[in-house]
Order: structure tokens, then C-alpha cells, then sequence
């Protein structure tokens, strides 16, 4: 922020996201620590590179207000809607943080806490300070957050398995798309899980990530034969061709449910509850008739 003076914080966040900020030639997250003797690689930028975000739609706006689900001084947490990208980028020109930052003068700074896919709904942190960023980042960081997920996954889900602890590694394919999948010298992952309710064809399980990889929960149910509805990237043709009950669910049937940390300003501990999205409500419907 000090080397990139009059540079919105939004686009020093994107630079750092596009890994053309470097330590010691390495990509590196916002909340790395510097240690004497780092080497950090700065990019020019003139700060034409990025588009000024879109503008807050009124209908937009009165959604996000109506699904504030906890508020305090530094802390939102929105139930974020299936399809809304949580930032822009990539050719999304407004996503949840950037609308947020416009609807009140006080949130001008606000920042995300963590992420969740664009497709995901849920619960979603986001802090209006930077004490309270790092506070809460650091809560994920030392596993202290508990979040409970829920999803529609295709077909009976193993009554034996509760606990998911395979690896994960990301990797790029040639054609740009990125994916995760379970190696052996992928990073730790685990995630535990529960059967809600039983359909002919699809199952309702709450998960409880253990860790936070991206697409965890998605890829350890691949992993077990029980993709989640909806997920184009991780589910077959062939699985698919199974269940034609199931064609006309196309979005993604997973839902941050609950979420539990303790408060920034008291230290006590808060419960924070999202209902279900209108994807996931829509598909129950379906299963159960």
C-alpha cells in the first residue's frame, strides 16, 4: 500500500492475486509476514490494467442488506447467493466485496475474510477494518472457525463413510481451466461427513471441512462416487447419464450453512446460521415429490 500510493486497495489485492507480487521470487498471500532480508518483487503499474468495478443495482443492494446475517462494528457475514462472484475479475466487472464497499460510506474499506466459489451460497465473512481482517483471518488460519456445509450429492451416500483425509493438489490444464485433484504430495485435507436425508437417487449430507482447500468438499465427494449436484467440473458424463431424474438441476448444490468463531470484540463465541438458497430449495423440492 505504501510503495503503490493513490492504487485502490481492491487492485493491489487483484495484483497479488495474478502472483505478480513476489517474496523471494515465490507468489505470496496478503497476510504473509515479511522477515529481514525477504526480497519483494513490486510491478509497475499505473493502475490502468483494471476496470473501474460496476455500479451497485438497487435490486442488488436490498439483497445484500436483507441477508446481513450477523453485524458488528468490524464483521459482516452475508448470505451470499448462488452465482454472485465474491470479487471481480476475470471478466466479472462486480462482484459481492466491490458491491459492499459501494452501499455504505463506513464499508468503503471492507474486506473479504475468506472466499467461497462463485456458485456456492452461504455464509461469507467479510471484515470492515483492518484489525478486524487479520483477527478473523487468523481464526481460519489456527483452525478455530468451525463451518458446516450442506449439499445434494448424486446417488446413496456410504453409510461407513464419515471421515474424507485425502490430499489435495492443484494443477493446470493446457487449456487454462484449473482443477483440483487427490495426490499423494497434495497438501492435507479432511472432511467430515453426515447423511441428512436419503432420496432414490441423490443423498443430503452436511460436510464439515476440517481444512480449507480449495474445492475440498467438492473433490472429496468425487472421491467417494457421490459428486455434487450441479458440479459440472468434478461429475462425469457417465454418472450423469445414471440419474436422468436429476437433468435439470444445472447449478451447484452446495450451501455454507452454518459458521462458528469467536467475536473479534468480546471473545465470546458466535453462531452464525444461513437458510438455503433457492437452487438447493428448488432440487430438495424436485427429489422429494
Amino acid at each position: 500500500m505504501r510503495e503503490l500510493k493513490g492504487v485502490p486497495r481492491s487492485r493491489v489485492y487483484w495484483l497479488l492475486r495474478r502472483g505478480e507480487v513476489r517474496i523471494n521470487k515465490k507468489r505470496c498471500k496478503p497476510e504473509v509476514k515479511l522477515n529481514l532480508g525477504d526480497i519483494v518483487r513490486i510491478p509497475p503499474y499505473a493502475g490502468n490494467a483494471v476496470k473501474d468495478p460496476g455500479k451497485v443495482t438497487e435490486s442488488l443492494k436490498d439483497y445484500l442488506l436483507n441477508n446481513i446475517l450477523y453485524e458488528s462494528a468490524g464483521l459482516l457475514v452475508i448470505n451470499k447467493p448462488s452465482g454472485l462472484a465474491v470479487h471481480g475479475g476475470s471478466g466479472i466487472k462486480l462482484g459481492l466485496i466491490e458491491a459492499v464497499r459501494q452501499i455504505k460510506p463506513a464499508w468503503k474499506e471492507a474486506e473479504l475474510v475468506h472466499r467461497i466459489d462463485r456458485e456456492t451460497s452461504g455464509c461469507l465473512v467479510i471484515a470492515i477494518d483492518g484489525k478486524t481482517l487479520r483477527h478473523m483471518q487468523q481464526q481460519f488460519k489456527s483452525k478455530e472457525i468451525q463451518k458446516t456445509y450442506q449439499a445434494l450429492v448424486y446417488g446413496k451416500w456410504p453409510r461407513s463413510i464419515h471421515v474424507v483425509d485425502q490430499p489435495l493438489m492443484r494443477e493446470q490444464l493446457e487449456s487454462g481451466e484449473r482443477l483440483v485433484r487427490i495426490h499423494p504430495e497434495g497438501k492435507e485435507s479432511v472432511t467430515g461427513f453426515t447423511v441428512l436425508e436419503e432420496f432414490k437417487d441423490a443423498s443430503f449430507i452436511e460436510a464439515r471441512p476440517e481444512t480449507g482447500r480449495t474445492h475440498q468438499i467438492r473433490v472429496h465427494c468425487q472421491h467417494v462416487g457421490c459428486p455434487i449436484l450441479g458440479d459440472a467440473r468434478y461429475t462425469s458424463r457417465a454418472l450423469l447419464k445414471e440419474y436422468p431424474a436429476l437433468k435439470s438441476v444445472k447449478s451447484l448444490c452446495l450451501h455454507a450453512a452454518e459458521l462458528r468463531f469467536k467475536s473479534p470484540d468480546t471473545g465470546e463465541t458466535v453462531v452464525v446460521k444461513a437458510s438455503l438458497g433457492m437452487n438447493l430449495i428448488n432440487a430438495l423440492g424436485l427429489l422429494r415429490e
